[in-house]
């Protein structure tokens, strides 16, 4: 017999029951990912310094949880012809992007402007200066590697091999960047020829040709290919490159094909070097995920704070993708020799017993750019008005 207080009971319980069926707790929602966003000069895939930028990004998503990468590539006026750096920006912020990344000096400007009108959005801008002259707004930082040491290391690789002593440097635009990467390199070739080497300094000849842009624009530019291959017709046997594409190894693939014993080092990319063994003395890089890695964090973290950030690379392993922000891979062809001198001289650039940026260095027209003794500061070098004495190639655009 079934007990009557047991039949009211069990129509509670299926009451119940058909309440809680009828009305399901909501699951939590998902926590939004923190949403960055990459505008890049160039294209994403350039096996340059975009490509470089856009690896650093996707090394955030590795290393930082639940977060996410959208990007713009080839933000540059021959691509995006009267698209204003930002108009890119109202799109990526519609889109849920907390921090931006500008990767290109020339974005200066655009930058700083959407700063302004986005005061709520972190913005970092590549190789500006603009928290260091005290322009930027509280929610704008620069940041850039201290590729004058890859650049060193290049050059030095060059003079190292160069059977010539002429060496010659495919640069992109001129402005104070490219004037002290440019200066850094011969810097290296110099040591390296001169105190290496021991050969005599006035048979060392390091001459810059510029393009006008930081890659090739039809009818814009002059054109890379054919500027590298006046370089290697003409004698000179190394040709180190300063822009953001590989058409330096590719024309120095070609002429090695053609029976010439000629080198080249590429830019920006750690695998630049990929498919030109034959050619490539190494190339110096820029490592970008560690940097963007804390930005990202102190952004999402509430702990953001404009600053202007020059990085060094990590002298007990510059070739460590988790700390060093500038690297540089040996390439396959170069000698053994010329490696392990190589091997020296960043050693001795790591723990400060050598400075190649000490005097007594002059400008081109012959003024002084740091007297005997003098070791330079980081605005010094920044700030490069000139190449140096030795150099031969423009020093302005005008």
């Amino acid at each position: 017999m079934v007990k009557k207080w047991v039949i009211p009971l069990l129509l509670v319980l299926v009451v119940t029951i058909g309440l809680l069926q009828c009305n399901p707790k909501e699951a939590p929602e998902a926590e939004k990912p923190f949403t960055f966003g990459m505008l890049l000069v160039g294209p994403y895939n350039d096996h340059g310094w975009s490509q470089a930028h856009y690896e650093g990004g996707k090394y955030v998503e590795a290393h930082v949880p639940n977060t996410k990468m959208i990007y713009i590539d080839k933000v540059n006026p021959a691509d995006r012809a009267g698209v204003t750096i930002p108009q890119l920006v109202d799109d990526m912020v519609e889109k849920g992007a907390s921090l931006i990344i500008c990767n290109s000096d020339d974005m200066k400007d655009g930058t700083r402007e959407a700063a302004k009108l986005h005061p709520n959005v972190h913005f970092i801008h590549v190789s500006g200066d603009d928290v260091l002259t005290g322009k930027a707004t509280a929610n704008l930082s620069n940041v850039m590697g201290r590729m004058e040491y890859g650049k060193m290391m290049a050059g030095f690789a060059a003079a190292m091999t160069s059977q010539t002593g002429k060496i010659g440097y495919l640069g992109p635009l001129i402005n104070e960047e490219t004037r002290r990467l440019a200066a850094s390199c011969y810097l290296g070739a110099k040591y390296a020829w001169e105190h290496v080497r021991k050969k005599n300094p006035n048979d060392l000849k390091f001459q810059v040709t510029w393009i006008g842009f930081w890659f090739n624009i039809p009818g814009v530019t002059a054109d890379p290919t054919q500027v590298a291959q006046n370089f290697f017709n003409t004698g000179y046997d190394v040709v180190v490159s300063g822009i953001d594409t590989t058409e330096a190894v590719v024309v120095a693939t070609q002429k090695r094909n053609e029976g010439k014993t000629v080198w080249a080092i590429p830019y920006d990319y750690v695998g630049a070097c990929e498919g030109a063994n034959d050619v490539c003395l190494g190339v110096p890089y820029f490592n970008w995920g560690p940097s963007y890695v804390d930005f990202v964090k102190a952004s999402r973290d509430g702990k953001w704070a404009a600053k202007w950030v020059w990085l060094n690379p990590d002298w007990n392993d510059i070739n460590n993708h988790d700390t060093s922000a500038i690297g540089f891979v040996a390439g396959a062809a170069l000698p053994a020799t010329a490696k392990s001198a190589l091997d020296t001289f960043i050693q001795e650039l790591g723990s400060g017993k050598l400075e190649l940026f000490k005097g007594p260095l002059n400008y081109q027209d012959g003024r002084a750019f740091l007297k005997a003794g003098e070791v330079a500061d980081d605005k010094q070098v920044w700030y490069m008005s000139q190449l140096l004495e030795g150099m031969q190639g423009q020093s302005s655009a005008k």
